[in-house]
């Protein structure tokens, strides 16, 4: 209510909680009644030291009633075992403001000293990782990362896996955090970001590979050479063009941005479009444009009936049945995962031929929230999105660049974008992915709900016209990927002084 609410309102009002909790206690039975004690206990002390809800001339009133309560209903001869249960057993006022006193000086202390641990520790660090940037470059040593520290993925996962292949003698080292490095495959040598090991790593790897940035803002060393793969085909405004739409760049410092990109040495490209893109976004004199095409891309020429099979079982999907992958992008308006699509309708609207794997962006977590379904499959923890790609039967999306590498594939992609228009004005995009022209619109396009589910009742999601659009998407967007990517990457950043570097084909 504009005019606020009661529980923000201070004053004795907040007292009918200790009476509510009363009739509870009373109308429960021993054992609900041992449980339920506890939490009544902290609930009551959080009320009593909210200042926006107890005034401190009704503190001590508060505090002898619930002391009341909770000495009325604890166990007889139990000690209490929570530190809430102790205060309050003590029915002294004085007692429990002098503890929580004490309490909050203690909490205070080890902030402080958590504080100045760190400080000690970074500086630390810095020491070591200076005296680390004179030691020599180790020749065969490569620092991968990907889409910040969250696991092995995406392009430099691809050129990990074949350079273990081609270039065994360059060992292979992932930057990941604390708490996604349960996501590195066995077998796979990994540091923690931040870490003693990763500063060693930094500072001496001859080649650093990521598709996104290395943490911690680290010394680029004469002699190492930087690959940045990148994540995707620009449909969405990137680098410096973002700054014509200030509501989505939260902060962005420009500066880092071009600081960063004067570190690179290579600047990989999946198609022409990307290059002129990049080269303008992200100017510098620094990095030449490597086209080659995405190797994460290789997976769609190279697996064969058997693997869609394998992916499909251990998804649980059964055979005969049509899969779709919706996979939304993140709008940098929302916060968490709101698709604009009544998942529950759409999938019954389908009928039992379908199912619909829903993967959403990865900055909303490892889940979608979805409810259960029979036909609706959360798939947004799996590891690999290429697996999910080879799955599908279609894709299903709005403005994520996924719709670029699907189109390898050359299966059916299908656009859903009942935001169209805010989505442009709120973040610009590089060509009218509505259009319905030739290179720019990949396949069937629907803006409702309703139009969504009539193009797979229908059939429009697959016909003569839009396989035609289709085939100039690919041809505008895929022209370097064939399967062969990472043996490119690889032979140009590992192998050049051996072999040269090889010309990426330009098949469709």
């Amino acid at each position: 209510r504009r005019a606020g609410s009661f529980s923000k309102t201070p004053g004795r009002a907040h007292f009918a909680l200790i009476g509510r909790y009363e009739e509870l206690l009373a109308a429960a039975g021993p054992e609900d009644r041992a449980r339920l004690l506890p939490h009544a206990a902290a609930h009551l002390l959080a009320v009593l030291d909210d200042p926006g809800r107890i005034e401190d001339g009704d503190r001590r009133d508060f505090f002898r009633e619930a002391a009341r309560l909770h000495q009325q209903y604890a166990p007889g001869g139990t000690a209490p075992r929570t530190p809430e249960g102790k205060a309050l057993a003590t029915a002294s006022f004085a007692a429990y403001e002098s503890l929580r006193k004490a309490e909050t000086r203690r909490l205070r202390l080890t902030r402080q000293l958590k504080r100045q641990k760190k400080k000690l520790r970074a500086r630390a660090m810095r020491a070591a990782y200076r005296a680390d940037l004179r030691r020599p470059l180790d020749p065969h040593l490569a620092v991968y990362g990907a889409y910040w520290n969250r696991g092995v993925s995406c392009n430099p996962a691809a050129i990990h896996a074949k350079a273990r292949e081609l270039a065994p003698h360059v060992k292979g080292v992932w930057v990941v955090s604390s708490r996604n490095k349960h996501r590195v495959p066995p077998g796979v040598d990994y540091v923690i970001e931040g870490s003693r090991r990763y500063w060693q790593a930094m500072a001496t790897a001859t080649y650093l590979v990521n598709n996104s940035s290395f943490p911690g803002g680290f010394t680029k060393r004469p002699g190492q050479v930087y690959l940045q793969t990148h994540h995707g085909t620009p449909l969405k405004t990137m680098g410096l063009d973002q700054r014509r739409y200030p509501a989505g760049t939260h902060g962005i410092s420009f500066q880092k941005v071009l600081d960063h990109t004067d570190q690179w040495d290579f600047s990989l490209s999946s198609n022409p479009h990307s290059t002129e893109i990049w080269e303008r976004v992200y100017p510098s004199v620094a990095y030449q444009a490597l086209e080659a095409g995405y190797p994460r891309n290789d997976v769609y020429f190279t697996a064969g009936d058997d693997d869609v099979a394998r992916v499909r079982t251990q998804l649980g999907v059964d055979d005969g049945r049509t899969v779709l992958l919706y996979a939304p992008t993140h709008r940098d308006y929302q916060k968490g995962f709101l698709p604009r699509l009544d998942l529950r309708r759409f999938a019954d609207a389908l009928g039992p031929r379908y199912v619909v794997l829903v993967r959403a962006h990865y900055f909303y977590g490892g889940d979608a929230g979805l409810d259960a379904h029979p036909r609706l499959v959360d798939v947004t923890g799996h590891a690999r999105v290429e697996d999910l790609c080879l799955a599908a039967d279609a894709l299903v999306t709005d403005y994520s660049s996924l719709m670029f590498d699907y189109a390898c594939l050359d299966r059916p992609i299908v656009t859903y974008a009942p935001d169209w228009q805010a989505y442009r004005l709120a973040r610009g995009t590089y060509f009218d992915l509505l259009s319905g022209r030739p290179g720019e619109t990949p396949g069937a396009v629907a803006t409702t709900e309703d139009e969504l589910a009539a193009l797979f009742r229908d059939g429009g999601w697959d016909t003569s016209e839009t396989t035609a659009l289709r085939a100039a998407f690919r041809r505008r967007f895929c022209p370097y990927d064939d399967g062969r990517a990472a043996e490119r990457v690889v032979r140009r950043l590992f192998l050049s002084g051996a072999s040269g570097a090889q010309e990426p084909s330009r098949t469709s």
